[in-house]
């Protein structure tokens, strides 16, 4: 059957849909795998010669980074299963120990992979531009002897060596740090172990001298340990890293009994805090070591740290800590890297003086302002939005909520000064966020200290909402303004990660947000809400509403059609709704960029679904949903996935784009997508991703330099047309 044509539309032969048995595992993708699965999409990226040396290196970065954080987190909870004995199955039917052994073939095939393009590609391809990664045992006399005084000088004095013998226990070990396993054998005495922590207060890189590249603190160490142990030189010297667990559920805010919330308010900041000193001892999931180690001491430290044959990921490579590329202090070098992007500021907001607050709120009155990030300069749009509030006499509050903001975010002072000028500010500071709990708590403490009302989150529920709100006094009356987004109130991020926003000022829309943000800061649920979709009250139930409206329509020959953009889609019972609609001919289009447990293209499921992907220089994060509504179109942006957690168990926010002209801007937006032909996978019903790439004589079209290009290039009426025409 023809999928959508531009509009999304088409015409279909009404079909009566066979029903998907509920609980077969046979119309699901691993959940674990299909993460994995998007791992090695970045390792192909790795792989890609054509693209610049340097971008390919911090890909691999990033690879090793996300590595880390499935060992943290999902091999982490599948041991925790695998331990209590859990007969619980995935959705494809694994039981844990299953889904485990499956994760660790697929992981050690990727870690070969990994290892063969560092050692094999990059690490040459690199020396040959003049920025190579050094073997300690490669360099120069002249050069080791520069090394060594910076040891000696800026290294050695901050060691701490620990015994291992029958005085000393084998020590705690920090997760990810590197760390050398130094082993003696004095006069043919028994060995005995020292462990030596590599320090993170010193660069992994050490530069080597006269420009020549760096070498790894770690063998720059291992190389001058006889200046701490002149009259016993080391037998042998093993790097090793460890990993542990991502410990405790903070997925959702414990459940605390009445007398205990009117006894001890605010426990919950208690609560978390306990849960990351808890997280520091967290059971090992990964013991990575040298490929060289012999097999003896490979098993004499995993006995020590309690772990497994299966929990140890022998190195491909010599370089342990992958994650660290991302570090490398390769400067300059812009022949090596993507063309250099500058975002630029949305055409309605550039003739807007920082000096005149009231600016951006005249304009946003003027009609909604659709941003897309980074393509649209975060700091001109939202950053001036929240700092124009900030100042602006007229302002009365601003509430915001924070998910993940940068290290020394101008947004949270922004918020700090409004309160300074006697605004009402409130702010949501949700001290859950994965791995960025403990930063959290401080940014709400800072702000409590500044006169801003603070909340903690929602009892139970994660609160994951992208929203700003703006209260101004206008003349004799109160009018808010708004901003909604798909990604967090984070600066850096804002130039990595692909995003939307809408920044509006209709009064149904904003009298529906101010109730959220009631609810939120009051600890009150609210139900009713008309247009915005809000988790877990309406948004699922609406979601299925929209999807069964489309499969009456291509039933009833009318236009039908649904396209969507996530990052994730594990729902099952969405991945039901979507099937069903399938069935009956409605043409689906997932842009899915990690995880999906849906099977496109299954005989008789899912026939009229298919599922891409695009992995880039910026990491796709913005969430779009499209519902031809027979010819009516409904378009709507937020920060949910279609994954259980999100409509489920997080507090979410979904808003509809009522603009006409903004929704013409986000049909183009969604054809470039549609229309890459080098920067996006098709899933196969088997699951496997394959690159697309350009026929003969075809132009090279990528989505984020499609996006970059007509940005910079062309007005927005010209980029609508032409990228509709492309389509």
């Amino acid at each position: 059957m023809k999928l959508s044509d531009t509009d999304g539309t088409t015409l279909v032969t009404p079909r009566t849909p066979t029903p998907v048995p509920p609980d077969s595992p046979r119309i699901f993708f691993n959940r674990e795998l299909s993460w994995l699965n998007f791992v090695e999409r970045v390792i192909e990226l790795i792989e890609d010669r054509q693209l610049p040396l340097l971008e390919r290196v911090k890909f691999a970065g990033i690879a090793g980074m996300l590595h880390d954080e499935f060992f943290m987190k999902r091999v982490s909870g599948l041991k925790r299963q695998v331990e209590k004995n859990s007969r619980k199955t995935s959705l494809d039917g694994l039981r844990p120990e299953e889904e485990l052994a499956s994760c660790r073939r697929k992981l050690l095939k990727q870690i070969d992979r990994l290892g063969q393009v560092v050692e094999e590609d990059l690490r040459p391809r690199l020396a040959e531009a003049g920025l190579t990664i050094h073997n300690h045992g490669d360099l120069s006399a002249a050069q080791k002897e520069h090394l060594r005084e910076y040891f000696g000088r800026s290294v050695m004095p901050i060691l701490t060596p620990l015994a291992v013998d029958s005085e000393h226990p084998f020590p705690f070990i920090s997760n990810l740090g590197l760390n050398l396993a130094v082993i003696f054998a004095d006069n043919g005495r028994k060995e005995r172990v020292v462990r030596i922590k590599v320090p993170n207060n010193r660069p992994r890189w050490t530069p080597v001298p006269n420009g020549a590249g760096v070498t790894p603190l770690e063998q720059v160490i291992a190389a001058n340990l006889d200046m701490m142990y002149p009259t016993s030189l080391p037998k042998e010297i093993y790097p090793f890293r460890v990993t542990r667990g991502a410990e405790g559920d903070l997925e959702r805010i414990p459940t605390l009994p009445d007398d205990a919330l009117l006894e001890h308010p605010g426990r919950i900041i208690e609560l978390v805090s306990n849960e990351l000193k808890a997280r520091r001892f967290a059971g090992v999931v990964r013991l990575q070591c040298d490929r060289n180690m012999p097999k003896k001491y490979k098993s004499w430290m995993a006995r020590q740290l309690r772990i497994t044959g299966v929990d140890l990921y022998p190195a491909q490579t010599i370089l342990l800590g992958i994650r660290d590329f991302m570090d490398l202090p390769f400067r300059g070098h812009d022949h090596l890297r993507f063309p250099r992007h500058v975002p630029i500021t949305h055409s309605r907001l550039r003739q807007i003086k920082r000096k005149a607050p009231h600016a951006v709120f005249e304009e946003i009155a003027r009609g909604d302002i659709l941003l897309h990030h980074p393509y649209h300069d975060f700091d001109t749009s939202v950053l001036r939005f929240i700092e124009s509030a900030a100042i602006d006499p007229a302002v009365l509050a601003i509430k915001l909520t924070i998910y993940r903001t940068s290290g020394d975010s101008p947004i949270v002072r922004a918020l700090a000064e409004a309160a300074r000028r006697d605004k009402q500010v409130a702010v949501l500071v949700e001290v859950t966020a994965r791995f960025d709990e403990a930063p959290n708590i401080a940014w709400g403490r800072y702000l409590e200290n500044e006169g801003v009302h603070v909340s903690y989150g929602v009892e139970q529920l994660k609160t994951h909402v992208k929203l700003a709100l703006v209260v101004r006094e206008e003349g004799d009356r109160i009018r808010r303004y708004a901003h909604i987004g798909t990604g967090n109130y984070h600066t850096g991020t804002a130039r990595l990660y692909e995003d939307l926003g809408v920044l509006t000022a209709d009064p149904t829309i904003c009298s529906e947000i101010a109730v959220i943000f009631n609810a939120l800061t009051g600890a009150t649920p609210h139900t009713e809400y008309h247009k915005m979709l809000v988790a877990p009250a309406s948004l699922r139930s609406r979601l299925n509403e929209m999807i069964r409206r489309e499969a009456a329509n291509a039933m009833a020959g009318r236009p039908s059609g649904i396209d969507a953009k996530m990052n994730q889609l594990q729902d099952p019972d969405i991945i039901r709704e979507l099937y069903a609609a399938s069935q009956a001919g409605v043409p689906i289009r997932l842009n899915v960029r990690g995880l999906c447990c849906l099977r496109p293209g299954l005989a008789g499921v899912s026939e009229n679904i298919r599922v891409f992907s695009v992995v880039g220089r910026y990491l796709e994060h913005s969430r779009i949903y499209r519902f031809v509504n027979n010819g009516a179109p409904l378009h709507f942006i937020g920060s949910a996935d279609w994954m259980k957690r999100n409509l489920n168990s997080r507090v979410e926010t979904v808003v509809p784009i009522l603009d006409d002209r903004l929704k013409q801007e986000l049909d183009a937006i969604l054809e470039v997508y549609y229309t890459d032909n080098c920067s996006a996978w098709d899933c196969g019903s088997d699951g496997v991703y394959k690159r697309r790439s350009p026929g003969e004589g075809e132009e090279r079209r990528a989505t984020q330099e499609t996006f970059i290009r007509r940005e910079r290039e062309e007005p927005p009426a010209s980029f609508l047309s032409s990228a509709l025409k492309t389509g």
